[in-house]
């Protein structure tokens, strides 16, 4: 069987599994780079060096069938593999679109680094993709965290962006203004607190999420098979490092001065805040007023605007797949 069949078929069939929590005994165990969880296209290697330190970035490059001649670069969120963007490949690529799908350095089967992140390394990997492939300029389409890194490259490289769409972006707040400094070590602690049951309830809180729970069960198994490799303690500093980066690195001042075609599109129920328990009970409900936020920005914006979707929370595109693949077919194809 043709590889990228044999991968879509396991990855269709993954999202298939009825939900049926396993305890840590029972879970088979997943390599740091998500090794023995499987992808719906092949997936390729790019050798980088960030701060001194040899790494991989892996991606997906997926052709179209005939193509138009224009690449768009999905960028995932911060708990999510780039595996969830399948749906939203096939309808790009079925539009004639190149879809390029990295997993950012420090996430899904991309090499874990010692230190810690960084937006602009994770732009400048990003852009060094785009050369390796020889794509002098694509669009955007970014989720969750992945839009703090495309808000990163859209201001730090603006001549390689056509459009910049924004899917349920976080950091349309300076999180720095409401919750305290919170010591790694306290994080690290948190989260190896953290069982299935309790993550998927705090997925599904968090994001407000719609989904039945055989599609969460996929991103609740990417996180928690890693538990039994031998390298997890790597994997979860890395992950640590991830909710450093977004409390200490905001974008949102970046934002006004967008000047790309940008589209937010907001699930209306999206309430989603990075580090709202940390922060005094009193600020906690000033947090994540994310449509509102979306709206606010793109009114300070020379080319923005933003769609809300009723009765859809963090996972938008997963969510509201016929609304999302119609509100972004039509914004590519504008000038």
């Amino acid at each position: 069987m043709n590889p990228r069949f044999l991968a879509a078929a396991l990855f269709g069939a993954l999202l298939a599994v009825p939900f049926a929590p396993a305890s840590a005994a029972e879970r088979e165990p997943y390599g740091i780079g998500l090794e023995g969880f499987p992808y719906p296209y092949p997936v390729q290697m790019l050798p980088l060096v960030n701060d001194g330190e040899q790494l991989r970035m892996a991606y997906m490059d997926v052709a179209p069938t005939k193509p138009n001649g224009r690449a768009v670069v999905l960028l995932h969120g911060r708990n999510f593999p780039s595996s969830y963007w399948a749906p939203v490949i096939k309808t790009l690529t079925d539009a004639g679109y190149r879809v390029v799908v990295p997993d950012q350095v420090g996430f899904g089967k991309s090499s874990k680094p010692q230190g810690d992140l960084h937006f602009d390394n994770l732009a400048r990997n990003t852009v060094a993709l785009l050369d390796h492939l020889q794509i002098a300029k694509a669009d955007i389409v970014a989720h969750s965290m992945g839009s703090m890194v495309g808000i990163r490259i859209a201001r730090a490289y603006p001549d390689r962006v056509n459009h910049l769409l924004l899917t349920a972006p976080i950091g349309l707040e300076d999180y720095r203004l409401y919750v305290p400094p919170t010591p790694t070590e306290k994080i690290l602690e948190n989260e190896e607190k953290l069982t299935a049951d309790g993550y998927r309830k705090q997925l599904e809180t968090n994001y407000s999420l719609k989904l039945p729970p055989d599609q969460v069960t996929p991103f609740i198994d990417a996180r928690f098979n890693i538990k039994g490799s031998a390298e997890y303690p790597r994997w979860l500093r890395a992950f640590v490092a991830s909710a450093q980066l977004i409390y200490r690195e905001p974008v949102v001042h970046e934002i006004p001065l967008i000047t790309q075609p940008t589209l937010f599109i907001m699930g209306a129920d999206d309430h989603n805040a990075p580090g709202r328990p940390n922060a005094p009970e009193a600020l906690r409900p000033k947090m994540g007023h994310n449509a509102d936020l979306a709206k606010a920005l793109s009114a300070q914006m020379p080319n923005a605007r933003a769609e809300v979707i009723a009765n859809t929370g963090h996972l938008v595109f997963l969510e509201a797949p016929a609304k999302y693949d119609e509100l972004l077919l039509g914004f590519l194809a504008s000038q």
